[in-house]
């Protein structure tokens, strides 16, 4: 096979949802959030096994992608979509019982016209300016919104996976300022607000790259596992180069072994001269520029060569290869591309 090998462990991502879903109180419920198609590694999959170990609510960036998660997970549970009600959705709104968390004033107007009596949510901006009704519009439409008994008031903490940062404290004053005493479930914290304690829970947590193996959740399985085959190897002499614009130059004779994936399969260029790839336990440099479809990787020190070198493993999972690339685990895991054969541990 000249393609890598991506094992996705679905009973992995079951673990990470019920450790982070033990985080919080009975009374609070956790969703999970599966958006780009479940952060790379199947949508459908990951919702029916969390539907499975008793997830209810999943959440969703678009509504072009409700309709996966939807068809995965049974009928009365909740697909909501955080990009709200744009122009074009309502049909499949409708359709697929979507539910749209609301930002703005146009798009309540758009999403009451449309859908009267369709379940909604509102998102609120506590300080990230990004989504959500401002405070004033808030205060302004207020009670025509909770008149209209929404399922759901949310806001998205900016500085979660930073927990000392002064954001955290004044989004979670502002929250409160909002909406305590309003007859609504709430919800304000994703993985790092989860991991921040009760203050940050109230009724709703939505995790998301915690349940994939990936900061800020340090006690998270892993999830990912990916293997490269290894295409060919040859010798090196002092002085010759690697790779475009002859990027590394060895310094000894060396052994280099070409690998089967590059950045058309999400392994980033930044990576080049800076990452790493195992030998079981023993880790081999990258060496000169990651290319389209292939890397170099110093083999020199090893008894022989395997077949295929692992680049996610136990030794390095998503956040250290995206470390090495100067970027996060989130980039690396929704990069990793189709040209794998996915081969999924069931949950």
């Amino acid at each position: 096979m000249a393609g890598g090998t991506l094992t996705i462990d679905l009973n992995a991502v079951r673990q990470n949802w019920r450790a982070l879903d033990a985080l919080s109180a009975d009374t609070v419920a956790t969703a999970a959030v599966v958006k780009a198609d479940g952060y790379g590694l199947s949508s459908a999959k990951v919702a029916a096994t969390l539907a499975d170990a008793g997830a209810t609510w999943f959440f969703v960036a678009i509504a072009e992608e409700g309709p996966a998660v939807r068809a995965a997970v049974p009928q009365d549970a909740k697909v909501c979509i955080f990009g709200g009600h744009m122009a074009g959705d309502t049909d499949v709104l409708r359709a697929h019982d979507l539910t749209p968390m609301l930002n703005s004033v146009e798009q309540i107007d758009r999403h009451l016209t449309a859908l009267p009596g369709h379940a909604f949510g509102i998102q609120l901006d506590t300080g990230m300016n990004r989504l959500g009704l401002e405070a004033d519009d808030w205060a302004q439409h207020r009670d025509r919104i909770l008149a209209q008994s929404p399922v759901l008031v949310m806001s998205h903490l900016a500085c979660a996976d930073e927990p000392d940062h002064a954001m955290n404290a004044m989004q979670l004053a502002n929250f409160h300022a909002m909406t305590d005493g309003i007859p609504v479930r709430r919800s304000l914290a994703a993985t790092g607000g989860t991991l921040m304690g009760p203050d940050f829970h109230f009724d709703l947590t939505r995790p998301g790259v915690g349940l994939y193996g990936g900061f800020p959740f340090e006690d998270a399985v892993a999830v990912v596992h990916l293997d490269l085959p290894v295409i060919q190897t040859r010798a090196v002499a002092v002085g010759e180069t690697v790779g475009y614009a002859a990027g590394w130059t060895a310094q000894q004779p060396s052994v280099i072994a070409t690998v089967s994936s590059g950045y058309a399969d999400g392994l980033i260029r930044a990576q080049s001269g800076r990452g790493t790839l195992y030998a079981g336990d023993v880790p081999c440099p990258i060496v000169g520029r990651v290319s389209m479809d292939l890397i170099g990787v110093d083999v020199t020190h090893l008894d022989h060569v395997p077949d295929a070198l692992t680049i996610l493993g136990p030794h390095q999972g998503v956040d250290a290869v995206a470390d090495a690339a100067g970027t996060i685990g989130y980039e690396i895991l929704t990069s990793l591309g189709h040209r794998y054969a996915r081969r999924y541990v069931p949950g």
